[in-house]
């Protein structure tokens, strides 16, 4: 039970790392005080332009895939392997190192799961593929992933724990985007334009 502990413990704790505001740090910005005020790669890109999302994406994909891919190595059941994976996402939008204040989820969660079953990301991409391109609303297509994201772990014949998981991240992500969704009511959401920084740079 001990290392079962630990091993949450570390997954919250390396979800919780805010890859957004330590890349907006080397930029020179902090993306709490732009755009939407979210952490994530969306609104990095926003304020820092590609290549400052594009370190912020392999971060929070990192910080959702190190801990589940240490509990699969170190041969922790299925279900230990789940919660480790809900601990890191549970981080990343509750940081403690930002106040229990964090991003979306939606990277991590790609982390998360590329270690535990990269076909279930296969399906929920190709929906993020499809919606993406015919809205150009980011939000709208990271939310259809996670509602695409439990009936494709059923789909596969994941075992039950996976299920549940994939169930209460869809639920957290939906949660979190909220006020993409009264924007989206509203008809205020914005189209995703990443500021074209580093053309300027040189």
């Amino acid at each position: 039970m001990t290392a079962e502990i630990v091993l949450l413990v570390a997954a919250y704790l390396i979800g919780s790392i805010p890859t957004g505001v330590i890349v907006g740090r080397l930029y020179g910005f902090d993306p709490r005080a732009v755009g939407s005020g979210n952490i994530g790669m969306v609104n990095v890109a926003r304020a820092g332009g590609s290549s400052a999302a594009a370190i912020t994406f392999i971060g929070d994909v990192l910080k959702g895939a190190i801990p589940v891919i240490i509990a699969r190595g170190a041969g922790f059941s299925n279900e230990v392997i789940a919660w480790t994976g809900l601990a890191a996402f549970a981080g990343s939008i509750y940081s403690i190192f930002l106040r229990f204040r964090g991003g979306k989820g939606v990277s991590a969660a790609l982390g998360v799961w590329l270690a535990i079953s990269w076909p279930v990301i296969l399906f929920a991409l190709a929906i993020f593929g499809v919606v993406f391109a015919a809205t150009r609303i980011m939000s709208v297509a990271s939310m259809a992933a996670a509602i695409a994201l439990p009936p494709a772990v059923a789909a596969m014949g994941l075992p039950r724990h996976y299920l549940l998981l994939a169930i209460l991240m869809t639920a957290l992500v939906l949660l979190r985007h909220r006020e993409n969704i009264a924007r989206l009511s509203r008809g205020e959401e914005e189209r995703f334009q990443p500021k074209r920084r580093d053309a300027n740079a040189g």
